[in-house]
């Protein structure tokens, strides 16, 4: 059985499978909605319900309150339609912003390597090659285990049908723990993709501020690389931040990307080296880094955060500081359960 959804103010309307949540069908039909956590528990996926009957799924009573309920709010990434449904939502308009619908993916592992003590790099061959905006993400079923999981494509588009993911491990994570200790080469993986609403504003012409840390390098390299071969002359830094010089990956990259192109700036940051330790760069975190290489005057830059929540939220503080506001700060989208239930500043509207 399938219903019919029409997404205000768009006047669009798609068709919805039974126990298919709104948020898939739309994102699946080339529509994009805002969404974070996907877990019902950040709300950023809030709708109206202007017409027609939702069940409200798995959604947090803290993220869609009795009170909303009532007044025919529903989260889109949790429900799912009893009948034909009109929704109202929340929808910006952005001219650097691909439409590429959903779909499903397989393919083979093609290699896995230790990037980190804790991250691992996996590369997948798909069988076809999977369209994508630099700066997207894809969801991963794990195994035989049924659920799946997002990752950053670490790759730019133009490398093809092989994709890239940075993996680092979660304590207690089943998901992360299984692809770094049971997923072999030539395993076969099932793949979602491209989601995500992070990209370069390559229209406005700004300088690109990138801060990463862990992890979170896989959306700024894809973008960077991206734009490097686009023989961008935009002025690019990447300041990156790990805690010490065995967990720094790809920093011989993207020395020799710097040295190559003089429009690219790379500012490595490590928190915890030791101090007996050969390491002649910044000592320190992202934040301070970027603070000191700029002199505290972001001003005219286009800002793109990725990492850690506690990073994110002393970046954003910094880049306000130095006069960068929220019009021009951006951050990775999707979120894990633990990220969604922390306390957000309510200074800044994620994206």
């Amino acid at each position: 059985m399938s219903y019919e959804l029409t997404i205000e103010p768009l006047g669009q309307t798609i068709s919805v499978e039974d126990e298919q949540t709104i948020l898939d069908a739309c994102l699946r039909a080339g529509i994009w909605l805002p969404h974070a956590c996907c877990h019902g528990l950040c709300a950023t996926c809030k709708v109206q319900v202007v017409d027609g009957d939702v069940e409200h799924g798995d959604a947090s009573p803290f993220a869609l309150m009795d009170f909303e309920r009532d007044e025919r709010k529903t989260l889109a990434c949790c429900a799912t339609l009893q009948s034909d449904v009109t929704i109202e939502a929340d929808i910006d308009e952005e001219p650097d912003a691909e439409i590429i619908p959903v779909r499903d993916f397989e393919g083979s592992i093609s290699r896995i390597e230790d990037l980190t003590p804790t991250i691992k790099g996996i590369w997948v061959q798909l069988d076809e090659a999977m369209h994508f905006q630099a700066g997207q993400y894809v969801n991963v079923t794990i195994g035989e285990l049924g659920f799946s999981r997002p990752f950053s494509l670490a790759n730019p588009p133009a490398t093809g049908s092989e994709i890239e993911l940075n993996v680092r491990i979660v304590p207690g994570g089943v998901g992360t723990a299984w692809l770094h200790q049971q997923l072999q080469v030539g395993d076969r993986v099932k793949i979602a993709g491209p989601y995500g609403r992070f990209f370069v504003r390559k229209s406005a012409s700004s300088p690109s501020l990138f801060m990463a840390g862990g992890s979170g390098l896989s959306s700024p390299r894809s973008m960077i690389l991206d734009l490097l071969e686009a023989d961008s002359d935009q002025p690019i830094t990447l300041v990156y931040g790990q805690r010490s010089m065995a967990e720094l990956y790809y920093h011989d990259e993207f020395t020799a990307l710097a040295a190559k192109y003089p429009n690219f700036t790379y500012v490595p940051a490590l928190s915890n080296e030791p101090d007996s330790s050969n390491w002649s760069g910044f000592r320190g975190f992202v934040h301070d880094a970027a603070k000191a290489h700029f002199d505290n005057d972001f001003r005219g830059h286009k800002a793109y955060l990725c990492g850690p929540p506690l990073m994110i939220d002393a970046c954003i503080t910094t880049l306000m500081q130095g006069r960068l506001f929220e019009r021009d700060i951006y951050q990775e989208k999707f979120l894990s359960a633990a990220d969604a239930q922390q306390v957000r500043s309510p200074l800044f509207k994620k994206i």
